[in-house]
């Protein structure tokens, strides 16, 4: 899997909302100022040659639809986060987290109850 652009990934995730859809209505979820028509449907292209999206053809018209789950592409953005940034470990994240963003010990005891319920 190939890391996403932030146009790509903006697209993405209207797709992911919507689960299919034309063009126009991606254009339509995006917010102001909205890119060109022209714009959106090169980067779903591109989306489709890195294999993120795949579609269905009504005559001239394409419905685009997500071949990649939003659980997939964030399971393989924390990865590559993990690796480059932690050294593959989760505990140097979390101990980022932590002192970032100033969390007491009550809600780091929440989030380590979460992880271990996920992990079950």
């Amino acid at each position: 899997m190939r890391e996403l652009t932030r146009a790509e990934e903006q697209i993405m995730q209207i797709l992911w909302d919507i689960e299919k859809g034309f063009v126009k209505d991606i254009l339509e979820k995006m917010s102001e100022p909205k890119p060109a028509y022209n714009t959106v449907s090169t980067i779903v292209r591109i989306l489709e040659r890195k294999g993120f999206v795949s579609h269905k053809a009504y005559g001239k018209s394409h419905e685009y639809f997500p071949i990649v789950s939003k659980d997939e592409y964030r399971s393989f953005s924390i990865k590559k986060l993990l690796g480059g940034y932690f050294s593959d470990s989760f505990s140097k994240l979390a101990s980022f987290f932590a002192k970032d963003k100033n969390l007491d010990v009550k809600e780091i005891e929440k989030i380590l109850n979460e992880v271990k319920e996920e992990s079950k």
